[in-house]
C-alpha cells in the first residue's frame, strides 16, 4: 500500500511540474516564434528580441502600476508600442544592411541589444518589477494544483500560437511570407512587395515578444539582464526545433519548458539550466537538423 501511495505521489509531482513546465515553455515558444519569423525571412540573428519582450513587460508594468490603467488596456497600449518599436527597428536599423556582409546585421543585433537595454534600465530603473494581476486562486485537480494565473498563460499561449498558425497558413499575408522566406526573387515575380513583408515580420514578432514579456513580468519578474537569458532559450528552442520550422519552435519550446521543470522539480533549480541545454545537445547529435527541421 505504502508503495502505490508513493507511486501516485510521484506521479502527481511529476503532472505538477509538466504544468508548471507548458507555463514557462509557452513563454518559451512566443519568442521562438518571433525569431523564427525574422530568421527565415531576413536570416538575421534578432539578438535584441529579449530586450525588446521586457521592454513590452517594463511598459506594461508601469502603465498598470504607476499610471494606475486596467491590466487589459495597459497589455493592449504596450502591444501597439511594441508593433511600432518592432516597425522602426526594421526600417532604421536593419533595412540599411539588408544587402550588406551578414557580420553587419550581427553587428547592428548586438547593438540593438545594448540600446534597448540602456532605455529600459533609464526609463524603467534597476529594480525588479513584478506585474500585478487579479489571478491569484489555486485549482486542485486529482491532488495536482494548478494556479489561475499559470492556466491563463497557458491558455493565452495556445491561443497565440494557434493564431499564428492560421495566420501564416490561411491567409494572403502569411502565404506571402511563406513565399518570400522560400524564393525571394520568385516572389517577387509573382509580385509580392518585398519591402512590405519585412515591416509585418517585425510587427508580429514584436507583438508576440511583448505578449512573451508581459507573461515572464506576470509570473516571474523583470530585471536588467533577463531579456538576454530569455532570447539564449529562444535560440536554443530554435535550434532544438528546426531552424525556419514555426511547429518545431512550438514542439522546442515545450519540450525545453518541461525539461527544466522536471529538472527543477526532482534534481535541482540550479541545474535546470544546465540538464535543459544537455537534453538539446543530445538532441542535436541524433538529429542534427532539430527535432522538425528539414535534412
Amino acid at each position: 500500500m505504502s508503495q502505490f501511495w508513493e507511486s501516485n505521489g510521484n506521479m502527481i509531482e511529476i503532472i505538477q511540474q509538466v504544468i508548471n513546465g507548458l507555463a514557462i515553455g509557452g513563454v518559451y515558444v512566443l519568442i521562438a516564434l518571433g525569431l523564427t519569423m525574422v530568421f527565415g525571412i531576413l536570416g538575421i540573428a534578432h539578438f535584441a528580441h529579449g530586450s525588446v519582450s521586457m521592454f513590452g513587460g517594463y511598459l506594461t508594468f508601469f502603465l498598470s502600476s504607476s499610471i494606475g490603467l486596467p491590466l487589459a488596456l495597459a497589455i493592449l497600449i504596450a502591444l501597439i508600442v511594441g508593433i511600432v518599436l518592432g516597425i522602426a527597428i526594421e526600417l532604421l536599423a536593419y533595412r540599411p544592411v539588408r544587402n550588406a556582409n551578414h557580420i553587419n546585421a550581427f553587428i547592428v543585433a548586438l547593438g540593438l541589444t545594448m540600446m534597448v537595454e540602456g532605455i529600459n534600465l533609464q526609463f524603467f530603473g534597476a529594480d525588479q518589477v513584478i506585474i500585478q494581476t487579479n489571478f491569484d486562486r489555486v485549482f486542485e485537480i486529482g491532488g495536482v494544483t494548478v494556479p489561475e494565473l499559470r492556466l491563463y498563460v497557458i491558455l493565452a499561449a495556445i491561443a497565440l500560437i494557434g493564431a499564428m498558425t492560421v495566420f501564416v497558413e490561411k491567409t494572403k499575408t502569411g502565404q506571402a511570407i511563406r513565399a518570400v522566406a522560400q524564393n525571394r526573387d520568385a516572389a517577387i515575380l509573382m509580385g509580392i512587395n518585398v519591402n512590405t513583408i519585412p515591416l509585418i515580420v517585425f510587427a508580429i514578432s514584436t507583438m508576440l515578444g511583448v505578449c512573451a514579456g508581459v507573461m515572464v513580468g506576470s509570473l516571474f519578474a523583470i530585471a536588467p539582464g533577463v531579456g538576454e537569458g530569455l532570447v539564449i532559450k529562444g535560440f536554443a528552442v530554435l535550434i532544438l526545433g528546426g531552424l525556419g520550422s514555426i511547429p518545431g519552435a512550438v514542439v522546442g519550446g515545450l519540450v525545453l519548458g518541461v525539461t527544466e521543470a522536471l529538472a527543477a522539480g526532482f534534481i535541482s533549480s540550479a541545474y535546470k539550466d544546465v540538464i535543459a541545454f544537455a537534453v538539446m545537445i543530445i538532441v542535436l547529435l541524433v538529429r542534427p537538423q532539430g527535432l522538425l527541421g528539414k535534412a
